[in-house]
């Protein structure tokens, strides 16, 4: 019997991310793949929906609408902060990284660079993007 994705199973995928106009954004071929149990909202839930039932060795071509990947933008995710507290040669579109009250990693985008402050956007850098996976079931456990 071929073992195939189902939930509390530890699975190892290799997949290639690519946005709509083909550019790849990242990928695991030719490195370690990605292990995660299956069903424990450990991956993006488009993902996990695309290889559930899938066997040791299939592929597939899996659409992830913005919904089951990293959520639609949130108008609330943005911060304006003063310019004093950021480095001096910040542009726009720049990735910061920091801690958050809490400890946590933030990685905010510098959206817009004004005369006393810059706003910062804090959604993840994939938000409303329709994301196109190619995967690869390496192992099932």
């Amino acid at each position: 019997m071929n073992k195939t994705v189902a939930n509390g199973k530890v699975i190892s995928l290799e997949y290639t991310l690519k946005l709509e106009n083909g550019m790849v954004v990242d990928t695991n071929v030719g490195a370690a793949p990605l292990t995660y149990t299956h069903g424990a909202d450990q991956i993006v839930r488009g993902v996990e929906s695309a290889v559930d039932g899938m066997e040791v060795g299939q592929t597939k071509k899996a659409v992830v609408p913005p919904t089951e990947g990293y959520g639609d933008p949130d108008p609330n995710a943005f911060q304006e902060v003063s310019k004093e507290k950021l480095p001096a040669e910040i542009k726009v579109g720049t990735q910061l990284r920091g801690k958050d009250a809490n400890g946590h990693e933030i990685r905010p985008i510098v959206s817009e660079i004004k005369e006393e402050t810059v706003l910062l956007d804090f959604n993840h850098p994939l938000a409303g993007k329709t994301l196109y996976f190619d995967l690869k079931v390496v192992n099932i456990n």
